[in-house]
């Protein structure tokens, strides 16, 4: 709908739809138990080793806002700097590498009794499990 404004120039009307704000997962917890864990892309073992949140938008990554928290791998610093930092692999390499670290960390999480059960399993892992089964 076109309007008019006081200097007798058309505008038009913009309908803003409001979006519902996305609920993300966080979990302090979770977030703390990566720290039991060895690295899960190169299996260093040492106190560098942190919940490396998914760069993918795909995941809730959004600008200033890191992705859920159960979509995390357990890297090494070294690990984590290649796949923030890192020049010499593709966004795609980038993303095989995280996703591998990120369902290996998963599995050891639950195996362990690690995973807080009021987190949501990640649809990422379930997919994985169904394709073995």
């Amino acid at each position: 709908m076109w309007i008019g404004s006081k200097h007798g120039v058309l505008k038009k009307e913009l309908s803003l739809k409001a979006h519902p704000k996305r609920q993300y997962v966080r979990s302090p917890k979770l977030l703390n138990n990566i720290r039991y864990l060895h690295c899960h892309a190169c299996g260093a073992d040492d106190e560098t080793v942190v919940g490396a949140h998914s760069n993918s938008s795909a995941h809730g990554k959004g600008r200033s806002i890191k992705s859920d928290d159960n979509m995390i791998a357990a890297l090494c610093w070294d690990c984590h700097h290649t796949l923030d930092q890192g020049h010499y692999l593709s966004k795609e390499e980038k993303d095989q590498f995280w996703m591998d670290a990120h369902l290996r960390t998963v599995f050891s999480l639950i195996k362990a009794d690690l995973w807080p059960p009021e987190v949501p399993i990640p649809q990422s892992y379930l997919d994985y499990q169904n394709k073995l089964n």
